[in-house]
Formats: structure tokens, C-alpha cells, sequence
């Protein structure tokens, strides 16, 4: 299983960075590096998701790959 650390902007809803790890606790530590980095702004989401794939993670947390626009729509229906 991959480990992904994702910075994601909640305002602008998109991604700022990521990163593919295959050990958890390393990407535990990018994490909490990533949350000292952006510490202060509440717009930033720092997570790490596990999953088989990029495409398998697309599909388990879609929200993360969604435009604000999309979301809005969704929400909608």
C-alpha cells in the first residue's frame, strides 16, 4: 500500500502538493512538516491517505480531486 500526503487548499479547492511514500512514518513526518509549514492558515488541509493507487485514492476521496464548482454541483443533487 502507498501512503499519500496531500496539501490541499479547501478555499480554492485544489491541490498544492504531493507526495507518493511507501512507509507510513515517513509519511507521517512530511506530514507534520507540511502542517509546520502551513500552520496558521485555515484554508490548508494536511492529510495522508492510504491506498493501492493514485487512481485508486481518485475514487476513495474524490473531494480531494474535485473543483469547487463540482463539489457545488454534487452537493445539489
Amino acid at each position: 500500500m502507498n501512503h499519500y500526503l496531500l496539501v490541499y487548499d479547501r478555499r480554492k479547492g485544489r491541490i498544492l502538493h504531493k507526495e507518493i511514500f511507501d512507509d507510513r512514518r515517513a509519511a507521517l513526518r512530511g506530514r507534520f512538516a507540511s502542517e509546520r509549514q502551513h500552520s496558521g492558515d485555515i484554508d490548508i488541509e494536511v492529510v495522508v491517505l492510504g491506498a493501492r493507487s493514485w487512481e485508486a485514492l481518485k475514487h476513495t476521496h474524490a473531494r480531494y480531486f474535485k473543483s469547487v464548482q463540482d463539489l457545488a454541483a454534487s452537493a445539489l443533487q
